[in-house]
């Protein structure tokens, strides 16, 4: 068994879809993206964002700055060749990281999904 697919729901996915290309650099598949799917290539991995449906997603905020979902059962960790270098291109993108106690690399994307930069 391996992993094929790493999948979030996201309410705002043309944002979601910019922050994953752009901000962190992973590559879109154009073949597969649709209104409501956008999947990215992660080396080995699918990784893809699915847009929460117009019904649901009425009800979710998200703030400018939103709120990190420390109880989110699920976080995407992602490897980088030199960490001290990609976490300072991110800070100065924006990307808004935590201080962990046990020196952990986890940053936020645009919907306050906790994501973890490791080497």
């Amino acid at each position: 068994m391996r992993l094929f697919r790493a999948m979030l729901f996201v309410k705002d996915l043309p944002r979601m879809a910019d922050f994953y290309e752009h901000t962190l650099g992973l590559k879109p598949n154009p073949k597969t993206r649709s209104d409501d799917w956008v999947e990215f290539d992660a080396e080995g991995t699918i990784f893809a964002l699915h847009a929460i449906p117009a019904e649901h997603a009425n009800g979710v905020e998200i703030t400018s700055h939103p709120e990190a979902r420390e109880q989110s059962a699920t976080k995407l960790c992602f490897f980088v060749d030199n960490l001290p270098a990609e976490r300072a291109r991110l800070t100065t993108l924006g990307v808004i990281f935590i201080d962990r106690p046990w020196d952990a690399c986890d940053a936020l994307d645009p919907e306050g999904n906790v994501f973890q930069l490791c080497s």
